[in-house]
């Protein structure tokens, strides 16, 4: 199995959250802007990323596979865009970090220098609604600080 290396968030104070661009994680960025707005902190909008889920870069042609620095700019651009459409003016001061890591490993790291870490709910109705999700879950577990779960809105 080949070595991988994942890159890690490093923050010093502030709101962390995590977006990848699903509905649950646009309310979680929402909130979290609302958070840090009351913090008067800097807003850290982390997206993990992996070959399989970055957005594909429209200059790449079929057929090829694009550089590891193509996909960290396209899903830097891609991320940047999701926080301009959610947030619009909004007063916060934003700071994007995408990192080519598993969700949990870098959304833990980012959480050991937050005063706040904040994530999504994936909802699926019913007694199965009921549960957090895996990332959620690991985030409650086992981050650094205090962790905010954002239900998805009814």
């Amino acid at each position: 199995m080949p070595d991988q290396t994942f890159q890690r968030v490093e923050i010093n104070g502030g709101v962390v959250v995590g977006v990848d661009g699903s509905a649950s994680s646009l309310r979680a960025l929402a909130v979290a802007a609302e958070e840090a707005v009351r913090r008067d902190a800097v807003l850290h909008v982390v997206r993990a990323w992996s070959m399989r889920t970055a957005p594909r870069p429209p200059e790449c042609p079929p057929n090829a596979v694009p550089s590891m620095d193509a996909f960290q700019q396209e899903v830097e651009r891609d991320t940047e865009k999701l926080v301009q459409d959610k947030l619009g003016t909004s007063q916060v001061t934003t700071k994007i970090h995408a990192v080519h890591s598993p969700s949990p490993q870098a959304l833990l790291a980012a959480s050991r220098g937050a005063d706040l870490l904040v994530v999504g709910h994936r909802g699926r109705g019913g007694f199965a609604g009921l549960m957090l999700g895996s990332v959620a879950e690991q985030c409650v577990r086992h981050a650094a600080c205090p962790v905010l779960v954002v239900r998805p809105t009814v």
